[in-house]
């Protein structure tokens, strides 16, 4: 089945593989995007809309028609440890725009450091960058006040890796979570909206050990 979906996020390391994923799975893509330069490919099934993600109009006038809302904005590397409300202010706005066009179905990359647990590497990293973490939580808590079919996608450490094969866990980090690829995370989200699975639930990922 072929699919309408609107990436947010679209010009960064994840955004980049739901892109190219989607893509080649055939589906049509909308990428929202502040910046449409830093997009340089093209094919015939990729529209790109200048917008920001902070703005409900624009991004309820470019919404109408798509079956779902795959997000994977995040803070550049310096935002993570600063105060910030980015990913909050972008949350109301996206829910916002899908109130008004009539959209449901909301899938968001989040992180695993927000489950309880992991040992001391995972409290170093939650000391570190609890700003984004913060803002993380006000975000997810606003996604799931809404009505929507939605999915918030937890991943450990994201890597550059061409691995498409993903664990999960409902509502914690698979065991022996490591790394993961980004592009395992963007085969994660269009799974999601292509087989309506996972609606409504907080999803732990981690990478899928390759057998003996």
């Amino acid at each position: 089945m072929t699919l309408r979906l609107l990436v947010l996020g679209a010009t960064g390391n994840t955004g980049t593989q739901v892109l190219d994923l989607a893509l080649a799975r055939g589906h049509h893509v909308t990428a929202f995007v502040r910046s449409p330069q830093k997009i340089t490919r093209r094919h015939p099934a990729l529209a790109i809309v200048q917008g920001d993600p902070l703005s409900v109009d624009p991004l309820a006038q470019a919404l109408p028609g798509h079956d779902a809302v795959l997000s994977a904005i995040g803070p550049s590397g310096r935002e993570a440890f600063r105060p910030s409300t980015l990913l909050t202010e972008c949350a109301a706005s996206t829910v916002a725009a899908m109130e008004r066009a009539s959209v449901h179905r909301l899938i968001m990359v989040s992180a695993a450091l927000l489950f309880p647990g992991g040992g001391l590497r995972f409290a170093f990293f939650r000391r570190l960058i609890r700003h984004h973490l913060r803002d993380l939580v006000a975000a997810e808590t606003v996604i799931r006040a809404t009505p929507f079919d939605w999915t918030l996608a937890r991943p450990p450490q994201l890597i550059s890796s061409p691995e498409e094969a993903y664990r999960t866990e409902r509502e914690r980090l698979p065991t022996g979570a490591g790394s993961m690829s980004f592009r395992a995370v963007a085969a994660f989200l269009l799974d999601c909206a292509e087989q309506g699975t996972h609606a409504r639930e907080v999803v732990g990922l981690a990478r899928r050990e390759q057998a003996a």
